[in-house]
């Protein structure tokens, strides 16, 4: 195979000077593993970016978007349909929580969390709560990179270049470095009051301007943010007190990553939205969807004063090709009771990964379901830079891994065994050594 030429593409959240100088070419996946241009075994240490959750090279979902790309390549959702929208979000609705059993298509995670916005903002104003027009989102929070998800999360770097963004957007403080949960295997035991000050928001604001909340049941892509124990539960009961809508986006939680089907099964928290992508074709091919409660739905339905009850949607809503790598990725869920795996796993995961305690730089480790986050001590002078340097040496070791800022993010698929578990927590321990 001849090299590419690498000029051309602009890569996304990649500094392309150094990337192209030295370039980290994957040309093949199966199972664990990609391979790298140069022939290499790199095992998948973080699920490409938290969203191959059943492993690579699944057959039963390749065979799938072959035979619908043979069939129909595409229809449109507009005023029309193909039968596996209809079958696929049907599929869903089996294994989504509570009464979110209204599923509208996205292709993103991104799209997902501005569907989302958009759905909560319309939906107050079709039940006669126009003025509900306030978001709150959650500092150091991701929501994807449209205008609605950039406004509402918190990640420094993805909010400065834009503007001012939406208006009227406010923000809960983040639950990173509470006093005493260093080191905490599973739920932190401490930070729950922060949920509260929801209630000063409130009081600013008036629960009358406030149309939803949006949170990450663990914020992922920060570093690995678990929810202090009775932190969600607190959110939703003063979302219930005033009548505000709570968003859960579910786009990393979903789909197995905690042991269940989603965040909010595992915590045992109602959203009346939820966020989804990444796992849902195990990201054979680019879909999201949010999904609704029956209650949310039906008020459309029943309310709206024109025809198109939601005046919203994508050309690939509902694209043949992922809804069919939809319907098969379920069922490999289903047949291989990943989920169950996962949960069976985690115990080992903690201690695995929580061994790194002594290791070099390490100054926090999280984790919960098959998640892990190991917080470097910062470089003086040159944040960031010291995780970048880990996430170089684990690949030069045959090893991928997430960084973000000084945190390493980990999250393998959920077909892993045991002894990826162990290599993933050796060739760790083997590339903090070498960073300075």
């Amino acid at each position: 195979m001849n090299a590419p030429v690498l000029d051309n593409f602009w890569m996304p959240f990649t500094p392309n000077k150094v990337f192209k100088a030295k370039p980290k070419l994957l040309t093949s996946a199966k199972g664990m593993f990609y391979t790298d241009a140069d022939g290499r075994e790199i095992l998948d240490g973080a699920s490409a970016l938290w969203c191959v959750n059943a492993g690579h090279g699944r057959e039963k979902i390749t065979a799938a978007i072959q035979k619908q790309a043979a069939e129909m390549d595409f229809a449109p959702t507009f005023n029309m349909a193909h039968p596996l929208a209809f079958e696929f979000a049907h599929e869903l609705s089996k294994i989504l929580p509570y009464d979110l059993k209204r599923v509208f298509y996205t292709n993103s995670g991104s799209e997902s969390a501005d569907t989302a916005l958009k759905i909560a903002l319309a939906y107050q104003r079709v039940r006669g709560h126009g003025a509900r027009t306030r978001l709150i989102g959650r500092e150091r929070a991701y929501h994807g990179v449209g205008f609605g998800g950039i406004s509402v999360g918190g990640i420094v770097r993805n909010r400065m270049y834009f503007g001012s963004l939406l208006s009227g957007v406010d923000h809960l403080p983040h639950t990173h470095g509470v006093e005493g949960n260093l080191f905490t295997k599973g739920q932190p035991e401490h930070g729950a009051d922060l949920a509260d000050t929801l209630e000063r928001i409130v009081t600013l604001h008036d629960a009358s301007t406030i149309a939803a909340v949006i949170v990450e049941p663990v914020a992922g892509s920060t570093g690995v943010l678990a929810p202090p124990k009775g932190y969600l539960q607190r959110l939703r009961a003063i979302c219930d007190k005033h009548d505000i809508l709570l968003i859960f986006d579910e786009v990393i939680t979903g789909f197995g990553r905690l042991g269940a089907a989603f965040g909010a099964d595992y915590f045992g928290v109602r959203p009346d939205i939820m966020c989804l992508a990444k796992g849902i074709t195990n990201a054979t091919v680019p879909m999201g969807a949010v999904a609704v409660s029956t209650r949310i739905y039906d008020t459309f339905m029943q309310m709206a004063d024109t025809p198109i009850e939601f005046f919203h949607g994508y050309t690939y809503s509902g694209h043949p090709l992922a809804c069919a790598a939809g319907l098969a990725t379920l069922e490999v869920y289903r047949e291989e009771d990943l989920f169950a795996r996962a949960a069976s796993l985690a115990p080992y995961w903690e201690e695995a990964i929580h061994s790194l305690r002594d290791a070099r730089h390490v100054i926090d480790i999280r984790n919960l379901g098959l998640v892990g986050g190991i917080e470097l001590a910062s470089r003086p002078g040159a944040a960031t830079a010291r995780a970048f340097e880990a996430f170089d040496r684990c690949f030069e070791k045959g090893l991928m891994i997430r960084v973000t800022g000084d945190i390493i993010a980990l999250s393998p698929p959920l077909i892993l065994e045991k002894a990826h578990i162990d290599r993933i927590v050796e060739t760790l321990r083997a590339a903090l050594a070498e960073v300075e």
